[in-house]
């Protein structure tokens, strides 16, 4: 029978009532991949160009510094006699001798110094020394930091008043006159260690540098308790701390196994950006005298050995301040591109 044109009933087909196919119910399926917290952070990452660019950047000059001079024929302490201030791609008078016999010579990429030592091999070591520092003592920031910011925010009350009031006397010590003073102190103790077996790396770095690892230990980890303290304090009313605690997990495991590894994205990006804080920071002590121990170079100290020959020689400045700018730039980016992929608040 035909409808009723004016009738309101819908015209069914008993085929629109079968039940739908396993390939009809899978196509209707559409559901984003489940990612983890890592992989999903690490894709945002991955489309960062200038994160990535930077990572490049670093994994060079980690290369230049760490895996270069082992192949490098000549050695940063090395002196060669006539070879005082060549300019780059210069050879002394006995170089051009001993090429002139059918001899094989290396050139000076950079030149030498004034002292007549290959200047590459030193801007090698002296980056080395500066990316060691900047490693080794964000570390120290990050264990002593942590620790103390998580401490006085779990218990919180009269632990975190006292805990946070030491925070703020720390704040007011000068670095610059702890480290000349830890020097002067630490120098007999020092001495007396130089001739300890086991110990000879003492004389090798000398005072001025493991005062600058114990200023860091002191008084630089203060920024990172701060910023732990602030996380925690809101982690800390979490359902899982409280049934953690019903549980009766001792507060230390409820610390190290809930909050902070709640934290470790913060941590990472923090980290990070505190890296080329160190560097820095060693560089400009370094500059003023008050780092590494003569031969060993940073480049702080050869920016601060080349600032008298500016006029003549200013490759020997240039050379180790753009690499110093680069080294802090390319951590900097880093720690920008890291906080876009990793910081929750910033995903959309």
């Amino acid at each position: 029978m035909k409808q009723n044109p004016m009738s309101f009933q819908l015209k069914l087909n008993p085929e629109d009532f079968l039940p739908a196919t396993e390939e009809e119910k899978e196509s209707l399926i559409i559901m984003r991949e489940s990612v983890s917290f890592w992989k999903d952070g690490f894709r945002r990452l991955v489309k960062n160009k200038v994160a990535m660019v930077s990572i490049v950047v670093i994994l060079i000059v980690m290369i230049f510094s760490f895996i270069v001079p082992s192949f490098y024929p000549y050695s940063y302490k090395e002196q060669m006699k006539g070879a005082n201030n060549l300019k780059p791609m210069q050879y002394s008078e006995q170089e051009l001798e001993a090429k002139a016999a059918g001899e094989k010579v290396f050139p000076h990429i950079f030149g030498t110094d004034k002292l007549g030592r290959d200047y590459a091999i030193r801007v090698m070591m002296g980056s080395r020394i500066s990316l060691l520092v900047g490693l080794i003592a964000t570390a120290i920031i990050l264990v002593i930091g942590s620790a103390y910011g998580s401490i006085a925010a779990f218990f919180g009350g009269w632990v975190d008043l006292i805990m946070m009031r030491i925070v703020d006397m720390i704040y007011t010590i000068p670095d610059v006159l702890l480290i000349v003073l830890l020097s002067f102190a630490l120098k007999a103790p020092l001495k007396g260690l130089m001739g300890v077996q086991g110990f000879g790396w003492v004389r090798t770095v000398g005072e001025n540098l493991i005062s600058i690892f114990i200023v860091f230990a002191l008084l630089y980890w203060v920024g990172m308790a701060r910023m732990v303290r602030s996380q925690v304090l809101m982690l800390k009313e979490s359902e899982y701390v409280t049934a953690a605690r019903a549980l009766g997990v001792s507060n230390g495991k409820i610390i190290k196994k809930h909050l902070l590894t709640n934290c470790i994205g913060t941590l990472i990006v923090t980290t990070t950006l505190q890296i080329p804080s160190s560097i820095f920071t060693e560089s400009f002590l370094s500059f003023l005298g008050l780092g590494v121990a003569v031969p060993l170079p940073s480049l702080g100290s050869l920016a601060s050995e080349a600032i008298n020959g500016l006029n003549t020689y200013p490759h020997l400045l240039f050379i180790p301040a753009a690499l110093i700018s680069l080294i802090i730039l390319s951590f900097n980016l880093l720690g920008d591109g890291l906080r876009d992929a990793f910081d929750p608040k910033l995903k959309n």
